[in-house]
């Protein structure tokens, strides 16, 4: 009996340190039992697969003042720059940034399978820095697209361009923030999404995609870089992309509703003074002579509460309402003038191309 307990727990020994040096020096043979989270995948290969063939490198050139020539003669270089864009249907429609076409002498557009076409400008739209392009080159691989509506801070994204001209790089990071705007002052209408995914010189006009590889944004731009900066990166949601281009495609530019409003954010100090109890109200620094609102009553000092029964917060809430309008649209409009509450209904117009 004893020589069979000793047996027993000698063969325990030995299988212990067997696995053990099976543990040490050949790991990968053990089975995968890392921690998983559901429905996250331990590489984004096949995202990468699914979306970057829609993904293209645009090269633009540019006729520039070379401002190290002599006064007495104007001289004039060729500036050439690189960026992405992609392709969001089989037709050959392509998305990129509005900055990266203009004002360009030329563009080229390179597939990721080499072919190279010099694209139409079907349209484009300064206030988003959007731009819609279109080549001939027969049926193209269009990326998947998604919903940015329900992307969660912490989602993990993919950054897919041409940075520096390094053509179909990928970085990845997470969705650090939603609904951004006011802090670049490049458009009108901000929106975006922020994220740490790696975006540099090149990546304007590229793809945001999901872990699923479904576009999601079109990255746009970086805050500015200094030694205490990094990793923080802006991408225009798809669904205001979505939007835009629909439009574009309809109309051969973008049609949004207008009130003719020149507002301004109240401070608090301004708000206690007029007796507001609430963060509602916006001040209106002046109204354009002969728009909409101006037709309607409104003036420079009145404070608006709400649009269209909405509480109106800031500046930037209202200029979204407004642009949301169609043009002809009745929108009621509620306020304070002088400490007395009033409400007005503006007809909306259609929105002046340049203000």
């Amino acid at each position: 009996m004893k020589s069979t307990l000793v047996f027993l727990l000698q063969s325990v020994v030995v299988g212990l340190a067997v696995a053990f040096l099976v543990v040490l020096l050949r790991p990968n043979l053990l089975p995968n039992i890392g921690v998983r989270t559901a429905g996250q995948p331990f590489s984004y290969a096949d995202a990468v697969d699914i979306s970057a063939p829609a993904v293209a490198n645009v090269y633009t050139k540019r006729l520039v003042r070379d401002s190290a020539s002599p006064t007495a003669r104007t001289r004039f270089r060729i500036s050439t720059n690189f960026a992405s864009a992609v392709i969001i249907d089989a037709e050959g429609y392509l998305v990129t940034n509005y900055h990266v076409v203009a004002e360009a002498a030329e563009i080229r557009i390179q597939l990721s399978d080499g072919r190279v076409a010099e694209p139409e400008t079907v349209g484009i739209d300064r206030e988003t820095d959007l731009a819609l392009l279109k080549v001939n080159l027969g049926t193209l691989p269009a990326v998947p697209m998604g919903n940015s509506s329900q992307l969660r801070i912490g989602d993990v994204v993919l950054a897919i361009g041409n940075p520096y001209g390094l053509s179909k790089s990928v970085t990845q990071g997470i969705v650090s923030a939603m609904g951004r705007g006011g802090l670049l002052d490049l458009v009108t209408f901000e929106n975006f999404i922020q994220t740490d995914a790696a975006i540099n010189t090149g990546n304007s006009g590229g793809a945001l995609v999901n872990a699923r590889g479904e576009l999601v944004g079109i990255n746009t731009a970086v805050l500015a870089q200094d030694s205490g900066t990094a990793g923080i990166g802006f991408a225009i949601p798809i669904d205001l992309v979505r939007g835009v281009v629909e439009q574009i495609k309809l109309n051969g530019r973008v049609i949004r509703g207008w009130m003719g409003l020149n507002p301004d954010d109240l401070t608090t100090a301004e708000r206690l003074a007029l007796g507001l109890d609430d963060n509602s109200g916006i001040l209106l620094e002046s109204v354009y002579e002969d728009g909409p609102a101006f037709l309607a009553g409104l003036q420079r000092g009145d404070v608006v509460l709400t649009i269209n029964a909405e509480p109106i917060l800031s500046r930037r809430q209202a200029l979204l309402i407004a642009a949301g309008t169609n043009p002809g649209d009745e929108v009621p409009i509620t306020g304070v003038r002088d400490g007395e509450r009033f409400a007005v209904t503006v007809i909306a117009g259609e929105r002046p191309e340049i203000l």
